[in-house]
C-alpha cells in the first residue's frame, strides 16, 4: 500500500488512442493534497512511458522532479523533487505513453470481425490493480476520487465511459473530441472506456434510469432480455435498500475479448457475450438463465462495492459475497419461475462447501499484501462461501431486519470506504440481534463445522439428540485449530416442520424433540440453509429409507439433495464407505427435480473420474447407464409443451450423463441428430449432442466441430463446442484439439477454458498436462501475466490425478516454472491429488466386487 503523505481528490484524462499502432496518448492532471512534507511523489505506474512530469501549485508556480524512479516490483513511479514541498493543495501533470496490449487487462484491444474483415474494439480492465496500466494513479479501492475523463477517438467509433458525454467536436484530421461528465467520488479500479463499433437497444427505468445494452454490430435485438433485466433490477434495488442508482445512465455492453464474466465499472458494466447477448432462437435456456442472474450480479455492484467500497482487498468479499446473494435474490423476484435459490444450493452453496474443506482454503476475510495475490481470492471462497452466510444470516435476522441493516449500512457509508465490522454493526442495529458476535467466525476462520450425531434417545415420545460440532476438513483427520461456531441450527421432523430452532455454540449440545418415536426421520438443517455438514447416525438414515421419504418426496428437492451431497463429502473424507453412498443413491432412481439430478451428476462425474485410474470404469459406466436411463425414457429427446422450467435444464443435463458413460444408444441418436440437421438441432441440446459427435472421436469427426466453431459467430455457439472436448479419448485427436485450441482460431479466454476441458477425460488428463509442460513459453506468453484465467486452468489441468508421483511431479514442475498469484491453487489441487489417492486406496477393492456382483 502507498504510503499515507500525499493523496488525490480529482483526475482529469485524456486520451488519444492509436487505432494502428497499438499505443495510446494520455494525460492525467491529478489534484493531490499534500498531507506531511515531504520530496517525493510515488504513485502506482506499470508499464507506462512517462514523458513529462510537473507540479503546480496554486499560486502557477511549477517544479519539475529532479529524478523519475519505477519500481517494478512495487509497480510505482517515484518522482523526487528538488526540496520538501510543504502541506497543503497542488495539481500533479504528467504525460505519457502506454500499449493498447492484447493481455485482457490495462486499456488493451479486442479483436472481432465483421464481414470476415477484423477489427478491434479498445476496451479497460482495471480491477483488480490494473487501472496503474492507463495512467499514473494512487491505485487503491480506498483512495477515491472524481474523474473527468476526454477521449479522442476516430470520428465513425463509439466511445462510452463511466459518465454521459457534456460536449463533442470534430476536429479536421478525422477524429472527434468528447468529453465526459464528472464522476461521482469513487476507485481508479471503477474507471471505464470503450471505443469501437457497436449498436445499442435502450429504455427507461421506472425510476428514471436510461439503461443501454451495446451489442456486437446488426445484433441489437439480442441485447432485449438483458436490458429489459436491467431496468426491472433497478427499482428493485432502490426499493429494497432505500436509495435509488445515483447516475445518470447505466450503459451494459458485449464484448468480444474479456477474462471475466463480467465487470461492473460504475455505470459501463463490461460483459463477455456469452453473459449478456440472447438469441432467442440460439441461445440456450441455462445460458438465458445465467444472464439474468450475471445482471442483477454486476448492478448490485452498483450499490455493494461502487456506491460503497470496501476499504481493502482483503474485504473484496463484502463487493462479491453480497453481489451475489443479491444476484439470487433479485432473479427470484423477477423470475420465480427459475426456482433460483434451489439452484444456489445445488451450485454455489455446494461448490463452497467443497473448495473450503481443503487444508488450504483461506478465510473470508484473507491478509492481501500485493496485487499478486489480489486475484487468486477472486474464488468460491469469496463469491460463493459469502454468498452463502450472507443467506444464513438472512434467515436468520429475518428479510426485514436485513433490509433495515442494508439500508443503515448504505447510507452511512455511502462513497465511502468500509470493513466487514462495519456491516454487521449496521444488521447489528437493524436486528438487535448478535450478528457480529455470530458471524465473526464465519468470515475470520478458514472453514466450516460438521455437525454429527453422537447420539439419539427415545421416552415417551420425545427423542434426545447429542450433538457435537468441528470444523470438516476434505480428509477427515482433526483440526489442530478448535474453532466453534454460532450455528443457526434447525431440526425439522416427520411432525413438525420446525420442530426447533436455537443457537449451537458450543461443542457438544443436547436437544429435546417433542413427539418423535424411536424410528421417525429426524432432518438436521432443513432447507440447507445453514453453511455446515451434517453426519448421521446409520439407524438414522435407515430411518429416510424406511419411511419412503426421499422416494415419495415427502423431504423438500433442497433436503434431498443435501443428504446426498452431505453424504458424497463423508465418504470422500473417509468417514462413509463409497458403497454405502451408491446404495442410498438407488433411493433417488425416480426423482423429477433438476437440482437434485444436479447434485447426483456432480458426484458421479467426480467419481467417474476418480475410477477412471482403475480398470474397472466399464462396470461404473454401465451402473451410471442404469441410474440415468430411466428419467430419460421420462422426459426423452424432445421438449414436450408441459416442460417446466426444471424438465428444460434437466433434460440436456441427463443425455450429457449418458453420453460421458458411454449409452451406444444415446451416442447414436446425438449423432444422428447432428447428422440429419433438417430439423435444427435446439440451443438447449446442442453441447449435448456435439458431446456424443466427439465421444471417442477420430480425426474426421473432431474437424466437423471444428468447422462448425470456425463459421459460427455466436460465442454461446462457440462456448459449448470448446466445452464439448473433454469427451476426447484417442491420442492423436486430443493433441489435434489441443494444438487447435491454443491456435490463433480461438481467442485466448476461450482457449484456456478449452484446455481445461480436453484435460476433463482419463487419457485426456495426461496428454494434457504433458502438452502444457512442452509448451510451457507459450502458455507463459499467453496466460501467465497475472490475470484470473492461468490459476482456474492449472486447477483443472491438475487436480484429477491421484498418485503420489504426480503430486511430487506437479510439485517439483511449478517450483522451476513460476507463475504469479498460483500458489494457492497448486497447494489445492496437490491437497485433492492426495485426496483422491487416499479415496482409492480405502475403497477401491469394495467398489469393484459391489459393482461386479451388481452389474
Amino acid at each position: 500500500m502507498l504510503n499515507s503523505r500525499v493523496k488525490p481528490s480529482h483526475y482529469d484524462l485524456t486520451f488519444k488512442p492509436n487505432v494502428k499502432t497499438f499505443e495510446f496518448d494520455g494525460k492525467v492532471v491529478i489534484d493531490v493534497k499534500i498531507l506531511e512534507e515531504t520530496d517525493t511523489i510515488t504513485l502506482h505506474s506499470l508499464k507506462l512511458i512517462i514523458q513529462e512530469s510537473l507540479l503546480r501549485f496554486p499560486d502557477k508556480k511549477e517544479i519539475y522532479p529532479k529524478e523519475t524512479k519505477f519500481n517494478e516490483d512495487d509497480e510505482t513511479v517515484s518522482l523526487h523533487f528538488p526540496s520538501p514541498i510543504s502541506p497543503g493543495t497542488a495539481q500533479l501533470e504528467m504525460q505519457f505513453i502506454g500499449e493498447l496490449n492484447d493481455k485482457l487487462k490495462g486499456f488493451y484491444r479486442s479483436k472481432y470481425f465483421v464481414d470476415g474483415d477484423e477489427r478491434y474494439a479498445f476496451v479497460t480492465q482495471f480491477a483488480p490493480t490494473d487501472g496503474r496500466r492507463c495512467f499514473p494513479s494512487w491505485d487503491e479501492p480506498a483512495l477515491k476520487a472524481t474523474f473527468d475523463i476526454t477521449l479522442i477517438v476516430p470520428k465513425n467509433l463509439t466511445a462510452l465511459s463511466n459518465m454521459p458525454v457534456i460536449s463533442e467536436f470534430e476536429e479536421s484530421n478525422g477524429l472527434k473530441v468528447l468529453k465526459f461528465d464528472r464522476t461521482p467520488v469513487m476507485s481508479t479500479y471503477l474507471v471505464a472506456m470503450v471505443i469501437g463499433e457497436f449498436d445499442y437497444v435502450e429504455q427507461k427505468s421506472d425510476d428514471g434510469v436510461l439503461c443501454r445494452v451495446y451489442t456486437p454490430l446488426g445484433k441489437k435485438e439480442h441485447g432485449m432480455f438483458a436490458l429489459d433485466a436491467a431496468v426491472r433490477v433497478l427499482p428493485y434495488y432502490k426499493n429494497y435498500f432505500g436509495i435509488g442508482y445515483p447516475l445518470k445512465k447505466l450503459d451494459l455492453i458485449a464484448i468480444a475479448d474479456f477474462a471475466l464474466g463480467a465487470m461492473e465499472n460504475w455505470g459501463l458494466i463490461t460483459f463477455t457475450e456469452t453473459r449478456i447477448l440472447v438469441d432467442p432462437l440460439n441461445t440456450s435456456l441455462s445460458i438465458k438463465q445465467m444472464v439474468a442472474m450475471i445482471v442483477a450480479h454486476e448492478i448490485s455492484h452498483q450499490w455493494f462495492g461502487n456506491l460503497v467500497t470496501m476499504e481493502w482487498w482483503t474485504h473484496l468479499w463484502l463487493n462479491e459475497g453480497f453481489a451475489t446473494f443479491m444476484q439470487f435474490l433479485a432473479t427470484d423476484f423477477l423470475y420465480p419461475e427459475y426456482q433460483i435459490w434451489s439452484q444456489f444450493v445445488s451450485g454455489m452453496y455446494a461448490a463452497a462447501l467443497q473448495l473450503d474443506s481443503l487444508k488450504n482454503s483461506h478465510p473470508i476475510e484473507v491478509p492481501v499484501k500485493n496485487s499478486s495475490e489480489i486475484d487468486e481470492i477472486f474464488d468460491a471462497i469469496s463469491y460463493n462461501k459469502g454468498a452463502s452466510i450472507i443467506r444464513m444470516l438472512h434467515a436468520f435476522i429475518g428479510d426485514t431486519d436485513f433490509r433495515k441493516g442494508m439500508k443503515l449500512y448504505l447510507t452511512r457509508h455511502k462513497y465511502g470506504n468500509t470493513e466487514t465490522s462495519d456491516l454487521w454493526k449496521a444488521l447489528s442495529e437493524g436486528s438487535n440481534k448478535p450478528v457480529t458476535e455470530m458471524m465473526s467466525n464465519w468470515v475470520e476462520k478458514i472453514g466450516f463445522p460438521l455437525v454429527s450425531v453422537v447420539k439419539t434417545v427415545e421416552n415417551d415420545g420425545k427423542r434426545t439428540l447429542t450433538l457435537k460440532q468441528e470444523r470438516f476438513i476434505a480428509d477427515g483427520s482433526k483440526s489442530d485449530d478448535q474453532v466453534t461456531w454460532m450455528i443457526p441450527l434447525n431440526i425439522s421432523t416427520a411432525s413438525n416442520e420446525t420442530a426447533t430452532s436455537v443457537i449451537f455454540d458450543k461443542e457438544t449440545i443436547e436437544i429435546t424433540l417433542e413427539n418423535v418415536s424411536q424410528s421417525d426421520w429426524i432432518k438436521i438443517n432443513p432447507g440447507t440453509v445453514g453453511f455446515y455438514r451434517t453426519q448421521y447416525l446409520p439407524e438414522m438414515l435407515n430411518d429416510f429409507e424406511n419411511h419412503k421419504v426421499i422416494e415419495n418426496k415427502i423431504l423438500s428437492p433442497l433436503d434431498r439433495l443435501g443428504l446426498l451431497d452431505d453424504l458424497f463429502a463423508l465418504v470422500n473424507a473417509g468417514k462413509v464407505k463409497t458403497v454405502d453412498y451408491l446404495k442410498f443413491l438407488m433411493q433417488y432412481t425416480n426423482e423429477t427435480e433438476y437440482v437434485v439430478w444436479r447434485t447426483i451428476s456432480s458426484n458421479i462425474s467426480k467419481l467417474r473420474t476418480l475410477l477412471s485410474h482403475t480398470d474397472y470404469k466399464p462396470l461404473f459406466d454401465k451402473f451410471c447407464q442404469k441410474l440415468f436411463a430411466g428419467i430419460l425414457s421420462t422426459l426423452k429427446w424432445e421438449a414436450s409443451p408441459s416442460d417446466n422450467h426444471s424438465d428444460t435444464l434437466l433434460r440436456p443435463l441427463i443425455i450429457t450423463q449418458l453420453i460421458e458413460a458411454g449409452c451406444q444408444e444415446t451416442i447414436s441418436e446425438a449423432k444422428s441428430r447432428f447428422d440429419n440437421q433438417s430439423v435444427p438441432i435446439p440451443a438447449d441440446l446442442r453441447q449435448a449432442v456435439y458431446k456424443g459427435v466427439l465421444f471417442n472421436a477420430d480425426s474426421m469427426s473432431l474437424q466437423k466441430i471444428i468447422e462448425l466453431y470456425r463459421k459460427t459467430s455466436s460465442q454461446e455457439e462457440k462456448e459449448r463446442i470448446y466445452f464439448s472436448l473433454g469427451v476426447l479419448d484417442d491420442s492423436s485427436v486430443i493433441h489435434e484439439a489441443l494444438d487447435f485450441v491454443m491456435s490463433s482460431d480461438v481467442r485466448s479466454a476461450e482457449s484456456a477454458r478449452a484446455v481445461g476441458a480436453i484435460a476433463g477425460s482419463g487419457n485426456g488428463r495426461e496428454i494434457t498436462w504433458n502438452y502444457f509442460k512442452k509448451n510451457i513459453k507459450i502458455f507463459q506468453e499467453r496466460f501467465g501475466e497475472g490475470t484470473y484465467i492461468m490459476p482456474r486452468m492449472i486447477q483443472n489441468l491438475t487436480e484429477n490425478f491421484a498418485s503420489s508421483d504426480k503430486m511430487n511431479e506437479i510439485e517439483e514442475f511449478f517450483k522451476v516454472h513460476k507463475f504469479s498469484g498460483i500458489d494457492r491453487t497448486i497447494q489445492q489441487s496437490l491437497e485433492t491429488i492426495k485426496l483422491n489417492e487416499a479415496w482409492l486406496g480405502r475403497d477401491s477393492k469394495e467398489i469393484k466386487a459391489y459393482l461386479e456382483n451388481l452389474i
